[in-house]
């Protein structure tokens, strides 16, 4: 059974050691309130932690949905004991705005689909902060712009979606009217898990269950007030699709803060870094010093000023987040915030004229 949720010879030899100790394999597909359901070669279980486990190790090294653990397992009662986590291979993290507290979304994901409604929903700089999250964790994003058969302009959503997403695929689907569902379909792979994420009411549910053929998830009808759906899912699952993907849905965020992400910000906005490495002076302020390739292009246009400071922002918050965790590092990020603030009072002076 865990062959169909992704196992490999490779997770076979991490394993090993634990298969010395009598314990067993397994996925956690679906976590909740302290219980966790377990695939394995036993069918499904439902575990608990061990004792060890639940007092010594750190809230980001207890098991999420997508991990991979190492359970001593008994099959006539259903249940397990979890002992251990295997590495994880890639782990989609968020902190909730303002809080201290790293949550694991989804663990051992191959794609991270990001998913937004064309018809009232769509914000670039929302869908650059997922991005960032989605490159960060290791997984492969692909941003999905859902219900295009409601949007009166589906040319200027993708248009919008593109202005942020450089290199990443962006698909226009309708799960009413199937249009764009083959093209989803095509990034599916059997025993590869992506992962939906996305504020509520986007449509992901009712994504899975287009890709499911049929009513797997619960659904919600879209309110007139805000052309909202309305958030149904309460919790994280991995579902095995009918070709063999697996898929796992998730609650809708109302936060997501940047924790661990500095190289998913460079990823996800590589055009500005690059301008940033092609100013004359290291240290640049880029608040108009000679030979400033980001005041230049704020300049002629060629970079939108709301990428700009969104980019400044998730720095701001990278910097907030690795003080935090790293008291020897704010030194550097005191510099960081010298220059980030040059460019905000520059910013403010070029508004001015």
């Amino acid at each position: 059974m865990i062959d169909q949720f992704g196992w490999s010879p490779a997770l076979g030899q991490i394993f090993a050691p634990h298969h010395e100790s009598g314990l067993i394999p397994g996925r956690v597909t679906v976590q909740q309130r302290g219980i966790w359901a377990l695939a394995t070669d036993h069918g499904e279980l439902i575990a608990r932690l061990s004792g060890r486990l639940a007092h010594e190790a750190p809230p980001g090294f207890l098991p999420a949905v997508g991990d991979w653990v190492a359970a001593a397992a008994r099959p006539a009662e259903g249940t397990a004991t979890i002992h251990a986590v295997l590495p994880r291979r890639t782990a989609f993290i968020r902190r909730a705005a303002g809080g201290t507290a790293e949550q694991i979304v989804a663990a051992n994901v191959d794609t991270a689909f990001i998913v937004t409604s064309m018809n009232a929903e769509l914000n670039p700089r929302r869908l650059e902060r997922y991005l960032a999250t989605a490159w960060a964790s290791g997984a492969t994003p692909v941003i999905v712009l859902t219900k295009a058969d409601l949007c009166p302009d589906p040319a200027g959503a993708i248009a919008a979606a593109e202005s942020v997403a450089f290199g990443v695929a962006i698909l226009p689907v309708s799960a009413a009217t199937g249009a764009g569902m083959a093209a989803l379909g095509a990034h599916l792979r059997p025993g590869e898990t992506c992962v939906l994420v996305g504020s509520s009411g986007v449509g992901k549910s009712t994504l899975v269950n287009a890709l499911a053929g049929g009513a797997i998830m619960a659904t919600g009808v879209i309110r007139d007030a805000d052309s909202r759906g309305r958030h149904t899912t309460t919790h994280r699952e991995i579902l095995r699709l009918p070709g063999g993907a697996l898929v796992l849905d998730t609650p809708g965020m109302r936060e997501l803060g940047l924790t661990d992400a500095a190289d998913g910000v460079s990823a996800a906005f590589d055009d500005i870094e690059t301008l940033v490495a092609a100013c004359r002076f290291r240290d640049c302020g880029h608040g108009g010093e000679p030979g400033c390739a980001v005041a230049t292009a704020l300049t002629t246009g060629a970079l939108d000023p709301g990428r700009w400071k969104n980019y400044l922002k998730l720095q701001r918050e990278l910097a907030r987040d690795s003080r935090r965790d790293d008291p020897l590092a704010r030194a550097a990020i005191h510099r960081q915030r010298v220059i980030l603030a040059r460019a905000q009072r520059a910013g403010k002076k070029s508004r001015g004229k």
